[in-house]
């Protein structure tokens, strides 16, 4: 059997690049009409996964991604014990200690917008070969990790909320969309709707009375 393959395209917006730089000599548009050809032909007894990663997917065409690819999954900034955890699980994969110099708690807090591959990078710029043979006598500070950090933009909250513009105009994100206004109208609904029964009971109650005092 074929073995299982994952196919990684980075920059995925440009394959639908609304509009090509003119520095630009790649021709980034060339597999535009072939690659979801390609993909469609697909089938799960094929076992090949295609992966796409964006920074700026509204620089391509929302449509033509959303045809070519089956999911677009919009993967949101980590939060402090995201963050927390990130830093912990990677110093230590890549040969760390965890000593009463580093500060894990400040470090998150610090690193808010920084994305996982940010972390990645600090982590792996910090704990060099060289750096991992020092630390018996030589602790890891927060500091240390603030320096590779600083190199990097974060992704600021307008950036963020761009993102979930764009999302929200993906299969998934209109369904999510849909979701979350359907949840909130059956809240407001389920009050109104226990309010409006207990008036037309009360109302019952009061015609009930009145034909009894007429009989009486």
């Amino acid at each position: 059997g074929v073995q299982p393959t994952v196919v990684y395209i980075g920059n995925a917006e440009k394959t639908f690049i609304k509009k090509v730089p003119k520095n630009d000599m790649s021709d980034p548009k060339r597999l535009k009409k072939e690659l979801p050809k390609i993909m469609k032909k697909m089938s799960a007894e094929d076992r090949i996964l295609f992966v796409g990663t964006s920074l700026t997917p509204w620089d391509g065409d929302v449509k033509g991604l959303c045809q070519c690819y089956q999911k677009i999954i919009l993967i949101p900034r980590p939060d402090y014990a995201s963050r927390y955890l990130l830093f912990k699980q990677l110093i230590i994969r890549h040969g760390g200690r965890l000593a009463p110099t580093l500060d894990l708690s400040s470090l998150a807090k610090i690193s808010d917008g920084y994305t996982p591959g940010h972390i990645l990078f600090a982590v792996k710029h910090v704990l060099t070969e060289r750096r991992v043979q020092q630390l018996h006598r030589k602790p890891l500070t927060a500091l240390e990790f603030v320096t590779p950090l600083a190199r990097i933009d974060p992704i600021y909250k307008e950036e963020e909320e761009q993102f979930k513009k764009w999302y929200a105009k993906t299969p998934l994100g209109k369904k999510r969309a849909k979701l979350k206004a359907e949840e909130e109208e059956g809240e407001g609904g389920g009050k109104g709707g226990k309010s409006a029964k207990r008036g037309k009971r009360k109302k019952g109650k009061e015609r009930r009375r009145g034909k009894g005092k007429k009989t009486g």
